[in-house]
């Protein structure tokens, strides 16, 4: 969510400032336009050339420079946001009191666009009053402040004041300033990754779904404006966005009975986690001895919560179902679209060496009740992204 944005990236005078390497890469390979101030301070930590090759700007730190000077204001309105990382005790008491010394300060002082700070500073410096009646008012002023994190500081102490990872603060500015506004309004149940089905405490019935794919289509919808539900079996597989209802979990009828929670209030249900198709009669409270040669487990079949809610859904509920599937694909997927009742099935073949369980990329075909739509190899955000299409694209033509 970050391609094509212009994101003014300020770095004051702290050991973190390292980390502003990595950020300035990071976003310049997810597509965004990097410009850079740097205090003064900050040259004894990162050096200009560094931050220039890799944000392709030559990099500002002088209110003037020779005989031409850094138009502060203009900067501050070119940006779609300003990030301050790191955003030092000392820059970060100049801007809350209005102080005005330095370039950095002074484009903050002229943006008209969001202000984001990663504060970076030990431990005593972040806890002292001080600090937190500064930060207190910058945030009265309308601007974002990213929460530190906990580990070895700069001291050589460990506890709280350690910058965001670079990683996170890209996530923050997709959840908190470009989240976008195709569902606004909406509320999605998504169900991802796989069930495990108790034979006894210590072994289950289970497959080897991941989740990538669930959780990349309820990423997907949330960073369009939708309220998200997830539903997500056992994964270690975690979701990038704080904004995301997660419910944790484990057996088929756990999912089943979630799922009939949240879609009374849903706009579109996105079913893609791998349910246990049968589950065992009795499950042995005591751990089973290995005494026999042969073994005979009787199963049952689960709740088939795709069924249920195609059955239950209204003229205004979206529905969409996965098949995964090893043999007449198509026929298969084809009729799961018309015995579920689903308004779109989404097709991937275990055949099909870019898709399957685990794996980071996926081939889908999408079926819904007048087409077929074949989709390229694709990394799993991909994917979300074009199903996340044709859900909003379905939704805006009824």
């Amino acid at each position: 969510m970050v391609h094509n944005k212009k994101i003014l990236l300020g770095i004051s005078g702290s050991i973190a400032a390292y980390k502003a390497i990595l950020l300035t890469r990071l976003l310049v390979s997810s597509g965004a336009l990097v410009k850079i101030i740097m205090t003064p301070a900050a040259r004894d930590f990162v050096t200009p050339l560094t931050l220039s090759t890799l944000s392709k700007n030559k990099v500002l730190i002088e209110l003037a420079d020779e005989d031409t000077w850094a138009n502060h204001v203009m900067l501050g309105r070119w940006a779609d946001v300003m990030v301050v990382a790191p955003a030092s005790c000392n820059t970060i008491s100049k801007m809350a009191n209005g102080v005005c010394d330095n370039l950095l300060l002074a484009a903050y002082l002229s943006a008209t666009c969001p202000v984001v700070l990663a504060p970076a500073m030990d431990e005593d410096m972040w806890m002292h009053g001080s600090t937190v009646h500064n930060l207190k008012k910058i945030r009265d002023h309308g601007k974002y402040v990213i929460a530190v994190s906990s580990g070895e500081l700069a001291s050589g102490l460990s506890g709280e004041g350690r910058m965001a990872e670079p990683a996170d603060i890209v996530t923050f500015l997709e959840e908190h300033i470009f989240r976008g506004n195709d569902l606004c309004g909406k509320m999605a149940v998504v169900t991802a990754g796989p069930t495990y089905e108790a034979l006894d405490p210590v072994r289950f019935i289970g497959n080897y779904s991941s989740g990538k794919m669930g959780i990349a289509i309820a990423e997907e919808l949330y960073s369009r404006g939708a309220e998200v539900k997830l539903v997500c079996g056992p994964v270690s597989e975690k979701v990038r966005y704080q904004g995301i209802t997660v419910a944790h979990v484990n057996s088929a009828k756990e999912m089943y009975d979630q799922v009939m929670k949240d879609f009374n209030d849903a706009d579109v249900a996105v079913m893609a986690a791998a349910v246990a198709d049968y589950t065992p009669e009795v499950v042995i409270l005591e751990k089973i001895k290995k005494n026999d040669t042969l073994f005979q487990l009787n199963l049952k079949k689960t709740a088939d919560i795709l069924q249920t809610i195609g059955e239950q859904k209204r003229a205004n509920q979206l529905v969409v179902g996965f098949a995964l599937e090893t043999e007449n694909e198509t026929e298969n997927a084809l009729k799961k679209l018309n015995s579920k009742n689903a308004d779109m099935i989404v097709l991937n073949s275990l055949k099909d060496p870019m898709a399957g369980f685990g794996k980071d990329t996926n081939r889908i075909t999408v079926f819904d009740k007048d087409s077929r739509i074949d989709f390229e190899a694709k990394s799993k955000r991909e994917v979300a992204k074009d199903i996340v299409d044709l859900i909003v694209r379905t939704m805006n033509r009824e």
